[in-house]
């Protein structure tokens, strides 16, 4: 089958495409399958009009202008479907319902709508995006907050087939007018990467070997800073020895104010603020690390997300104390693979992590547990097997 993968955006610097649309572009072509990437790269626009290869996959991206914002994304949009139909795909699988690959996918709708034979075409979702989704989280116009509901609520609609990453979208698909029969609960699987060095890691950090490490690998804009805070001070104070690793970077800045907090709170010389890491640091990040915390707050958004950097630290086996919202409980089962919490609950998130530190048996078991559930039941190789069957079914009916 031919088919073409429409991109948000660029292949750098954001993870996003790499630990979702990529990985499954890569099982999809050694199945036999003929794909390509076509992406508007506005996150790197110094690639504009390179076609590049990614692992194996061939990958297009459009140029941009003639100028920016709004007023540039019908041509970007254009650029890309022209792209894409050049190609004489069977099926073109748009991923995110928003933006110039949106756009692109509402104008394919409107020629199928006018007659005109157009492929097969797919919906990705791996975020809310209208209300109570990402628009509250983007410093969007309210021209573009309009646009990207308008574009979620449409293509859900018009599309001949849905995939979803969570739960949560499949019942917001199916209430935006999908058929239970369209839509294909795809889950985020592990990015696995290779396989870290705990010395290494922690040589790069200055931790001790026998020091406890926690880590926090976030984007931060998933929970409320406070209760990080919160929940730090309370860690650090009962185990002087404790180190925290914390991995990423917030849109706003919030990792300056977490170390204002350890300023004010006295774990400053327990924080190790690593900031955004080039993915070839990390395996060595997680190794070194004894337990991992997840944060999220009971919203909309997080309840229908799902969380790679989970499956990623899952897929890496290390035990994780997580709260319990929406995808996080497909991925992980309590006492099993994993320690959950109710969201909010500083208490039983605290207990947790200083349980694992103490009970080092038990963190193997949940880690080794972890690694094992992610792989066998979200590995990227079914995921790809079960959309093959997916494809095949819309187009039979």
């Amino acid at each position: 089958m031919k088919i073409v993968f429409l991109a948000p955006f660029g292949m750098r610097p954001k993870g996003t495409l790499q630990a979702r649309m990529l990985p499954l572009a890569l099982e999809l072509q050694k199945r036999g399958h003929q794909l390509e990437i076509i992406a508007p790269p506005y996150t790197n626009p110094e690639d504009a009009g390179l076609v590049e290869l990614v692992g194996d996959i061939r990958l297009k991206n459009v140029k941009l202008g003639p100028t920016t914002g709004m007023i540039a994304a019908p041509f970007i949009a254009l650029r890309m479907l022209r792209a894409a139909l050049e190609l004489k795909p069977e099926l073109i699988h748009l991923f995110k319902p928003k933006g110039y690959g949106g756009l692109a996918m509402m104008s394919l709708a409107g020629m199928h709508t006018a007659g005109i034979k157009t492929p097969v075409m797919v919906v990705d979702s791996d975020d809310r995006e209208g209300g109570g989704g990402m628009n509250e989280l983007h410093d969007y116009s309210l021209a573009e907050k309009w646009l990207f509901a308008f574009q979620e609520q449409q293509l859900t609609r018009w599309a001949d087939g849905i995939t979803v990453a969570s739960r949560t979208l499949e019942s917001l698909a199916w209430g935006m007018g999908a058929t239970q029969e369209r839509t294909l609960y795809l889950p985020n699987g592990p990015l696995l990467r290779p396989q870290g060095n705990r010395e290494k890691g922690r040589s790069r950090y200055n931790i001790p070997a026998g020091t406890p490490l926690l880590l926090l690998y976030t984007r931060f804009f998933e929970f409320a800073q406070q209760r990080l805070h919160q929940i730090l001070i309370q860690l650090c104070h009962h185990n002087p020895e404790l180190r925290v690793l914390v991995v990423g970077k917030g849109p706003h800045s919030e990792e300056k104010l977490l170390k204002d907090a350890a300023d004010k709170s006295g774990f400053a010389d327990q924080l190790v603020l690593a900031g955004w890491l080039e993915p070839e640091l990390l395996p060595d990040c997680m190794a070194a690390s004894d337990v991992a915390l997840y944060l999220l707050d009971d919203t909309l958004v997080n309840r229908a997300k799902c969380p790679a950097k989970l499956a990623e630290l899952a897929g890496a086996g290390i035990p994780v104390v997580a709260e319990r919202v929406g995808q996080v409980a497909e991925y992980l089962e309590h006492g099993e693979s994993g320690l959950l919490c109710e969201s909010g609950d500083t208490v039983g998130l605290v207990s947790g992590v200083l349980q694992l530190l103490k009970d080092r048996i038990l963190a193997q078991r949940l880690g080794t547990n972890a690694a094992k559930r992610i792989s066998c039941q979200f590995g990227w190789e079914n995921s790809a097997k079960r959309l093959e069957q997916f494809y095949y079914g819309l187009f039979a009916s």
